[in-house]
């Protein structure tokens, strides 16, 4: 049995700098990957989804100055040549990252890992053990108990689609569902999305929300809330989606349900790793397991923070740290991390909504601004678009930004940089901007 001073099961954010940084330092280190190279984000997240979002931003825009009269064509949307684009950018994505890994030294073992003991992996037949153990597995679809859920591809597959069909329906209303919504209906799709309770999006603010599905449904798109899907059945035309005693007729179903950590076929039990399978392995503010020293997590898989691909890379590199500096250990901070939904028109949050600042004991402001018939919003013809900012009495310092609308997915880092460095209002509109640009427009939003 091989020995290691690190193995670190995953290959994308949240574990290849871990893998590297401890080989620099001249540890004996092993990475365990399931599939591609590279994670979720490069190979089929975020970067492949931004890729389609971009067509789907063009194919709208187009049809918003259409409806000004400044086009007067329709526009021809290609989705074989837009996946073959995608292809462009994630192909070649696993076999480099691998071939890093091995340059700088690193054993890859490829398959799907499982613990047999303390510190103790069965990796396709062969068993290697670590002194430390990082895992960064990331996360994978959900499978929820609906009858003929099998039928439901997940978002990895669709990325991969070579042909669009013309029928689509998404159970659930999340991330997922509603951006792969949004650049289907903009390449001609019929859509549904498919929601179990009132509140798509849960954590972000409602009126930004309620703002996007107007935007959703005006594009076509049919949303319906509160419809639980009780069973997904394959017929000689395609699939019929029951929810809520209605049938939805589709020619494709997506698995748009979440994806949990993919945490549940490591029998972690056998390596005392104390794990919740919704949320994560259980760790401290270090990134260390609450129940094992010698095991952290990040990413995805471990409880801490919110699952998005910067917060990954921001925590491999805190535990990387910590694994070659135990004597001052950093722990990362999560208040300004923006979270954006890749939707056409796009939506940004950071930081306190008015909800979670009232209940912290903050005494806050809410400004909230109708920003349609702003100069940005009117040059391009768009009809939905909004900013909430949350500022604190006391300091006027801004604690919180919640946006709809034109580079909405851009602001919001600026919004984030404020809630960082603790900025009021009047420190965030001092700097003079260029003008005309929509960075401008944050002044007015305050």
């Amino acid at each position: 049995m091989r020995t290691y001073d690190l193995i670190v099961l995953g290959s994308g954010g949240a574990g290849y700098q871990v893998a590297t940084k401890a080989r620099e330092a001249g540890w004996d280190v092993a990475v365990v990957n399931d599939g591609p190279f590279g994670g979720t984000c490069a190979v089929r997240g975020c970067i492949p989804k931004k890729v389609l979002a971009g067509s789907a931003e063009v194919a709208d825009t187009h049809r918003r100055l259409q409806n000004i009269g400044i086009i007067d064509s329709d526009i021809t949307m290609n989705w074989q040549e837009t996946i073959a684009f995608k292809r462009s950018f994630t192909d070649s994505v696993s076999g480099s990252t691998k071939d890093a890994l091995n340059k700088d030294g690193i054993d890859t073992y490829e398959g799907s890992p499982r613990f047999t003991d303390n510190l103790t992996l069965e990796v396709n037949g062969e068993t290697i053990s670590g002194k430390n153990l990082h895992i960064a597995v990331g996360a994978k679809p959900a499978s929820l108990p609906i009858p003929g859920f099998e039928h439901a591809i997940t978002s990895d597959d669709f990325l991969e689609l070579d042909d669009l069909p013309k029928r689509i329906v998404f159970v659930g209303g999340g991330y997922v569902s509603f951006e792969l919504a949004h650049v289907a209906a903009r390449f001609g799709s019929e859509v549904t999305i498919l929601q179990n309770d009132d509140k798509p999006l849960a954590i972000f603010d409602r009126d930004v929300i309620s703002t996007l599905l107007e935007a959703t449904k005006s594009v076509g798109i049919q949303v319906e809330l509160n419809h639980p899907v009780g069973k997904v059945e394959r017929n000689n035309a395609g699939f019929n989606v029951t929810a809520n005693d209605t049938v939805f007729p589709a020619d494709l179903v997506v698995n748009g349900a979440g994806r949990p950590p993919a945490i549940a076929d490591l029998n972690l039990e056998a390596t005392g790793v104390d794990y919740d399978k919704r949320r994560g392995v259980s760790v401290d503010a270090n990134l260390q397991s609450t129940s094992n020293p010698n095991v952290t997590a990040a990413g995805d898989a471990a409880d801490a923070g919110p699952p998005l691909s910067p917060v990954a890379g921001v925590q491999g590199g805190i535990v990387a740290h910590n694994l070659l500096h135990e004597e001052k250990r950093s722990q990362p901070s999560y208040l300004s991390t923006p979270s954006v939904i890749f939707t056409t028109p796009t939506v940004g949050m950071v930081g306190h909504s008015q909800a979670s600042a009232e209940a912290a004991g903050l005494d806050v402001t809410v400004v909230s601004n109708d920003i349609t018939g702003w100069f940005d919003s009117k040059r391009l013809g768009i009809k939905h678009a909004m900013s909430k900012i949350i500022v604190e009495n006391k300091t006027d310092k801004i604690l919180g930004a919640h946006l709809i609308g034109n580079h909405a997915e851009d602001l919001i880092n600026i919004f984030a940089l404020a809630v960082e460095l603790e900025l009021t209002r009047e420190q965030l509109k001092a700097p003079i901007m260029a003008f005309p640009t929509a960075s401008d427009d944050l002044r007015s939003m305050l």
